[in-house]
This record gives C-alpha cells, structure tokens and sequence, in this order.
C-alpha cells in the first residue's frame, strides 16, 4: 500500500507520473476488497470503477469539477481517493460513512445519489450554472448499472443537447455487457483520435478545407470508422460527441481520452466498458451474488447461507408461484429488481408472465395498468421507496381508473445500512391519500402471505407493505387464503391502554403490553381502517396509542386520529413511529431503538405520557 498511503485527497493522484497509476489501481482494487470483507456493502460494482474513478481524479480538477455518480453504489474507490480511507472501516454503520455519495460528508460528493439515473440532470445543472456565473469548471456524470434504462436519463439528455457552449461529459459506464465487439489497440486508437482537438477541429471546418469529393470521402471514413467500434450513434442524435466504447480498465486509453475530452467544448459522451467484479474472479464469475455482500472472508468467498426463517421477500415470491400456478391471468412485474424482489423462481417458472421493465418505475406503474385494462392481473413487485419514483402514474394511471394492480412493497420501513435514500418510511403517508387504494401492513410472515391473496383478488388497487429481512418465524399456511377487507384483531387483552400497531409493530408492541397491562390491535389495515374496532377500543380503554414504522406526519396514526374525530370521539391519543426527520444508515434494530420503536421504547413512552400506573377506566358515551 506504498502508495495508496500516500492518498489524502486526488491533488495527491494528480502528482503521481502516469506510469504509477496502474500499480495505484491494484493497491485500490485490494482495498477495497479487504474493506468490504470486513463491513459487508457493495462489492462488484466499486470492484469495476477502480480505474475510472483514478482516471477522472486525475484529469478533472475536483472538487472545483463536478463529478456525480449515478445510483452512487461504486462510490467505494472514490470516497477512499478523497480523504475517507481510514474510516472505511465504518462503512454503513451508525455515524459511519455512507454507502452512497453525501454532500454533506465531502465537498468531492458533489450530488447525493442512490436511486438511478438523476446524474445527467444534476450535472447539467451544474454545468449550466457554471456558465450563468461565469465560471470554467467542468460537470462529469458518470451512469451505468442500467441507469440509462430510465426515461430521467434521456430526458436530461433530450435538454443537454441543446447547450453547444457547456463543459457537460456524461460517461456511460457499461459494465453488464459491451454492445460492441471486444475492445482492443484500434479502439483505444479511434477514441484518441476522435477526441482529439484535430478531429474536432476538421469535423467543424471541413467545409471551408476539403473540397466536395474529399469532404464526402472523409465522411465516409467517419462514418465508416465509428461503426466498426460503435453500432449507433444515437447519442449524437441528441447533439453529443460520442466517443467509444473503449476499455474501462485501460488507464492508457482513459486518461488520454478523458484529458482530450477536458478540452473539447459542448456536450460530450463518452463509452466505457468495464467487468463488475473486475480483479476478484470469485466476484467476476458472479457478480450478482457478490453485488452486496455481508462480511466473508475473500480467501474463501461468500458462504451459502445456514438455513434460517424465511425473509418476507422470500414469502412473497413462494406466494406469487403459488398464485400463478392457480390463476392464469397473474402477470409479474419487476423495475430490474429480480433477485432483490424474490422473482428469480417466478421467471423461471413463468418465463411468458415475467416482466423486468429495467430501471424505470414509471413506466412499470402504467406498463401494469395497461394490462389491467386488458383483464389480466398485473403484481408489481417494488421497493417502497422505488415506488416514490411512480406517483404520478399511480395516482393517475392505476387509482383514477380504479384498475386492478396489486403492488408489493418491499424494505417497507426502516432498511438498515441502506440508509435514509432506500428507507421506506412513506408509503402509508403518500398512499393513504389515494382514492380507490387498499393498503395493508404484514405482522408476521403468514399474515403477508393473506394480504397478497387479499390485495390480489381485491378488484382494484392494493398495496402489501412488509419489511427488509426475516420474519419472526411464524408457520406459513399452504392454502392461498384472504383476510376480510378492512379488519382488525385484538392479540392481547388488556386494561386502560390499547396499543393500536400496524404491521412489523405488532411483535414489539405484544412485549411492551406485557410490561403496561395494556389491549394489543393487530390494525392490519392503513385504508380501509377498521372503524368498529377504534371504535370499540375508545370506548373501553382511556387512551389509544398507534404504533407504525412509517412516518408519523400524514401515516396510519394520523389515519386512526381523523376517524376518531369524524365519529365525534375526544380520547388521549399518542402517536409512535419515525420522526420528522431523514434517519441515517445502521443496523435496523440499533435504529428501531433510537426512534423509541422497540419493546423497551414503546413501553418508555405510553409511561412518560399517561403515567406508570394503570390508567383508570373512563367509558365514553
């Protein structure tokens, strides 16, 4: 680590010779391996942009150039370049260095990323605020990972295109596959020459230089010369200079391309092929499994994992066989998250209902309510906060149109080492709004399993929200049956508090009630609440408390409260669930904890509230 040692910031990259980068690069890719073994986070990727993120540090002049990475998960060579080697060891743990880039952890982080394809736009942005303010600094977007999938990405383009004074370089990391044939000497020669400011030059003059026949042969050559590396160059469509794909791993062809391209005015685009996984075969040979690891030992790699309760993800897809297999009008979505949503087995029993759409939720929203039109049943699969990403179409393609589209809403809640940008803490809020929507919260494992046969053979819009990780081990029925639309359960009978919890805040609920005596509601649903039930338990308790793991401005609590109003019912209300507040990586439980949302926290505050004794009795009328 001779050199890496020396790294405190890229001014240091940018004083090494150009022939000490590549050994600068191996130190790196060991690092970063060695690093993530021991914390656990994203692995292939940040594996694959090793060189390119030396090759931008050391041609762009950062932080005063902009650099924003899309999605933001191979991030890891990048931070360890700026300043933030030695804390790596606290990687996606509490108060420790994010997964994703934060502005407000460097100034080199120049855009806080982590859902996809929002670098074009950011940078544009930046570049065109550049030019307002006078200033000669450069914006760099780097996208890749199926980013450029999302229509975001080409409408930033379709608006870039435009703007022929502007230092903007988008770079197209495409490291699934080359579109291409291989890379090679001739490519890293054509993109050199095609960067360089004599091609430019003679692309902008030729006219006025060449005459008429040497002019068209030298289009011809041009022409002739990009389609023998690149199969179309639509990019240039939309008013970019499009360079590649050369070798992403080539630090003698990517510094030399990127330091032509620094000099070249106008919107440029730049391809580069890259391996996820690149230098640790175990990782090239599988990068999806090694995509984002927990800790192993780099030696040996990733271990099968010893058997153990089932994880929601898992139910959910056991469920969407099972109802496939008993009804032939069920379709499958996924926005690119197959394995992250349990439809691995699904696509592979199902091949002809499976749909990955690529990276691009709103698309799947309407994509699903136009088979809705046609009577088929679409499921989408989704994370909470990926759905954020198709409001617009879920309010105004599926709800206005009252369609049948079932949604599946995974990470539902708090996600851990993910963090603030993959927490999904609104759904009951933005949901809840909706006319026409069902919306339901899984307590156990068996539960979410009802809820989707529910929202399933709903005629309309419903929504199953459940959580990251495993359930609590509750045995799971094989018969695919429903839960009576809008009812509730009493799971413990107590005296003067009932504890009104939604979903995962069930179980801590239960143990909280131990210690305060108090009534435990299983709600189950958001909307269409259980009236009666609230009802019942204002009657004959002195005061409610609504438990969710989801925000408490506009959530299921703020639902309970609005139903209590409009039946004229004045009782003690205490609310419980996330704060007001965006809430950071670490361990789910450590986080759960923090926000007063386990056993001991729930109990601490109905105490703090209503006192430690046992409320006295006081039936309304």
């Amino acid at each position: 680590m001779s050199l890496l040692k020396k790294i405190d910031g890229p001014a240091d990259v940018r004083k090494l010779s150009r022939t000490q980068l590549k050994p600068l690069a191996d130190e790196l890719r060991a690092f970063v391996l060695d690093s993530v073994s021991k914390t656990g986070g994203h692995l292939s990727s940040n594996l694959g942009t090793v060189e390119l993120t030396i090759a931008l540090h050391y041609v762009f002049n950062t932080p005063e150039d902009r650099i924003v990475w899309d999605v933001g998960h191979q991030t890891y060579p990048h931070k360890i370049l700026t300043g933030r080697r030695d804390q790596m060891h606290t990687l996606r743990q509490l108060n420790g260095v994010s997964g994703f880039p934060r502005r407000a952890e460097s100034k080199y982080d120049t855009f806080g990323t982590a859902h996809s394809s929002t670098s074009i736009s950011a940078a544009l942005g930046m570049a065109l605020a550049a030019r307002t303010k006078g200033e000669s600094r450069h914006a760099v977007a780097v996208i890749g990972d199926g980013a450029m999938t999302a229509g975001m990405a080409f409408e930033a383009l379709n608006n870039a295109g435009v703007h022929d004074d502007i230092n903007l370089l988008v770079i197209l990391n495409d490291n699934d596959m080359s579109i291409s044939p291989p890379v090679g000497a001739l490519n890293r020669y054509l993109a050199r020459l095609m960067s360089g400011r004599f091609y430019a030059a003679a692309k902008n003059v030729g006219k006025s230089v060449l005459p008429g026949p040497m002019l068209e042969l030298a289009k011809r050559f041009e022409e002739h010369a990009k389609g023998m590396v690149v199969p179309a160059t639509m990019f240039e469509e939309f008013g970019f200079n499009y360079i590649g794909p050369i070798d992403g791993h080539d630090l003698e062809s990517l510094v030399p391309t990127l330091q032509n391209l620094k000099n070249l005015k106008g919107p440029q685009f730049l391809h580069v092929v890259t391996k996820k996984g690149q230098g640790y075969k175990l990782a090239e040979a599988d990068p999806v499994l090694y995509h984002g690891p927990g800790k192993f030992n780099p030696d040996e790699g990733i271990k099968p994992a010893a058997a153990g309760k089932m994880t929601y993800t898992q139910v959910f897809g056991d469920w969407l066989c099972d109802m496939a297999a008993q009804d032939q009008r069920l379709i499958g979505i996924t926005p690119a998250m197959r394995e992250g949503s349990g439809m691995v087995q699904f696509e592979q029993h199902f091949p002809d209902r499976y749909y990955d759409v690529g990276i691009a939720e709103q698309h799947a929203v309407t994509f699903a309510a136009g088979m809705a039109c046609e009577g088929l049943k679409p499921v989408l699969a989704i994370y909470s906060t990926f759905l954020q990403r198709g409001y617009d179409q879920l309010i105004h393609d599926v709800a206005l149109q009252n369609l049948d589209v079932t949604f599946a809403l995974d990470r539902a809640g708090l996600v851990g080492a993910d963090g603030a940008t993959h927490a999904g803490n609104y759904d009951m809020a933005y949901l809840r709004c909706i006319p026409n929507m069902v919306i339901m919260a899984a307590s156990d494992e068996n539960e979410c399993r009802r809820m989707l046969t529910t929202g399933f053979q709903y005629n309309g819009p419903a929504a199953v929200r459940y959580p990251r990780g495993a359930g609590i081990g509750a045995a799971i029925d094989k018969e695919l049956t429903a839960i009576a639309l809008g009812t509730g359960e009493i799971r413990r009978s107590g005296k003067g508090i009932a504890l009104l919890a939604f979903g995962t805040m069930v179980a801590p609920s239960l143990a909280a009630a131990e210690e305060l005596n108090a009534t435990v509601a299983n709600m189950r649903f958001i909307k269409p609440l259980d009236i009666e039930l609230i009802r019942q338990l204002a009657l004959t308790h002195d005061a409610l408390v609504t438990v969710e793991e989801g925000a408490v401005m506009g959530g299921a609590g703020a639902a309970v409260a609005e139903a209590l109003a409009e039946a004229g019912i004045v009782k003690p209300l205490l609310h419980l669930g996330l704060p007001d507040k965006f809430i950071d990586h670490g361990d789910a439980a450590q986080l759960l904890a923090i926000c007063g949302l386990d056993a001991a926290g729930i109990a601490a505050s109905v105490k703090k509230r209503f006192g430690k004794g046992e409320p006295r009795l006081v039936v309304n009328n």
